[in-house]
């Protein structure tokens, strides 16, 4: 079912080789069929993450049948779906967990990854929910299992993942410490609804965790950096505290005690969300949609945003985001909703 005449192809971006910023390039290309359970989304605007970059840079590559152009978030307009999914969903202002895909003015999704974006809300803004979302929900309270009253560590206190993280720490009463790498992004951090922020780079961050509970550390800390930021993340840790990893931006390999884990009764866990099955992420968006969009039908969460980009700017956008500078999130601007 269509809801509009669509042409055979659309404006996207992507690169022929793996390297820096510099490789993203416009061109044109077929735009994807919906298969029976999918939905193909008229895109509005994309969210820029982390690991569309590390994609762009051979580190990351897409998932068998997944598309090859970066993109994992996305808002915009139902305008086709498959034989097997709600006919109601036709012309829907939705916002969506991508596979892929999402760099272009058309985008496949399964229809389970899609969110209803509420009336007033707006379609940029609703881009740079999804991918921050789904991995702080699934991750700080799903498998670190932070709940009201918790303390939680996050390091990138100013990334997407950090500001979303603070967002949700607030709206659910759990207390929450972030470590960033100036003074001025600790006082955005705080701003932004912190509990506390911690200087990496003038401070130790595993006394400064110890200060400020007092001697009693966290319940979990949710950790993007790996390496040897671990062993120090475990001494943050309260007994019986929880250690989740998403990324290893400072390295795959980490040496702990397991005496250490025996005695304290840690849990080290992790997880990459790409990679799940669409019957997955269908049951994180239920749980999201239950749980969490009441506060975005209401306008209280709303992410941290950072700067937007024309989908030709993808370089620049990227450049952006590997120099560090930014607070919050990068999006780009595909379409108009008219």
């Amino acid at each position: 079912m269509t809801l509009e005449v669509i042409s055979k192809e659309m404006r996207a971006v992507g690169f022929d080789s793996p390297g820096g910023p510099d490789v993203l390039t416009e061109r044109m290309m077929d735009i994807p069929a919906p298969g029976e359970g999918d939905v193909l989304i008229r895109v509005l605007a994309a969210g820029v993450n982390r690991p569309d970059a590390l994609q762009r840079a051979g580190k990351y590559p897409p998932p068998p049948g997944a598309s090859p152009l970066p993109g994992l978030e996305v808002s915009g307009i139902v305008v086709q779906v498959g034989r097997k999914v709600a006919p109601d969903l036709m012309g829907q202002k939705v916002c969506a967990l991508a596979n892929g895909g999402g760099y272009a003015e058309y985008v496949v999704v399964p229809a389970g990854q899609c969110l209803p974006v509420p009336d007033g809300y707006d379609m940029v803004e609703a881009a740079a929910l999804p991918e921050t979302l789904f991995t702080v929900w699934t991750n700080l309270f799903e498998r670190a299992y932070a709940v009201e009253g918790d303390t939680v560590l996050v390091h990138g206190g100013t990334s997407g993942i950090g500001t979303m993280a603070i967002s949700l720490c607030r709206l659910f009463g759990v207390k929450i410490i972030v470590t960033c790498g100036s003074d001025d992004k600790c006082k955005a951090a705080r701003d932004w609804g912190a509990t506390h922020a911690i200087n990496y780079r003038t401070q130790d961050f595993v006394a400064e965790v110890r200060e400020l509970t007092e001697g009693r550390r966290c319940q979990a800390v949710l950790d993007m950096v790996g390496g040897d930021y671990v062993q120090r993340n475990l001494r943050c840790l309260a007994d019986d505290g929880r250690h989740v990893s998403i990324a290893v931006l400072g390295g795959s390999r980490a040496e702990i005690s397991i005496a250490e884990v025996m005695g304290r009764r840690l849990t080290l866990t992790g997880s990459t969300l790409r990679p799940r099955s669409a019957t997955f992420k269908a049951l994180v968006a239920d749980e999201i949609s239950a749980h969490v969009w009441p506060f975005v039908k209401s306008g209280q969460l709303r992410p941290a945003m950072d700067r937007i980009y024309p989908l030709e700017q993808a370089a620049a956008a990227h450049a952006r985001m590997e120099a560090g500078d930014h607070f919050g999130k990068i999006v780009l601007k595909v379409g108009e909703e008219g």
